[in-house]
């Protein structure tokens, strides 16, 4: 397992390959990577996210370690960045590896869902009317019931 919160841009190439590259008795990899978008009221110039190191990495490690106690998973990686992001940027990636399909999909999904709305981040984006935090979606906590 490795979670490892970043500023600098990761090569999601590279990442995923060394990730399969090191699980050939696994017969599924599943990754993700998030992408930051435009602002929901559009015009957006960049996004800032913030957080606390040493409470950001334990948290992440413990959802980490959530989905590995829920699924028959061989490995499990998490990057995800903070700093000043701009549209197309990767902000995060998640991979799973197991040797079935369903358990690294589903522990896939877990992991993108708790990282979206219990992971200890904070956004801001700039546009040009000024800057506003992120606001908590319903439908992201909703998303959180199925698990």
């Amino acid at each position: 397992m490795r979670v490892v919160v970043q500023e600098e841009p990761f090569d999601f190439g590279r990442e995923a390959q060394e990730f399969a590259s090191g699980h050939s008795n696994m017969g599924a990899i599943v990754t993700f990577t998030g992408v930051v978008r435009d602002a929901d009221k559009g015009g957006m110039d960049r996004m800032v996210i913030e957080h606390y190191p040493g409470m950001t990495q334990k948290a992440l490690e413990k959802i980490a370690e959530e989905a590995v106690s829920r699924w028959d998973l061989g490995d499990v990686l998490v990057i995800h960045r903070h700093g000043e992001l701009r549209q197309g940027d990767m902000i995060m990636m998640v991979a799973t590896a197991s040797r079935h399909r369903v358990n690294a999909f589903e522990a896939a999904e877990y992991l993108m869902d708790y990282l979206k709305s219990r992971a200890p981040f904070w956004k801001k984006e700039y546009t040009a009317g000024g800057a506003e935090w992120v606001a908590a979606k319903n439908e992201d906590e909703d998303a959180l019931s199925r698990w």
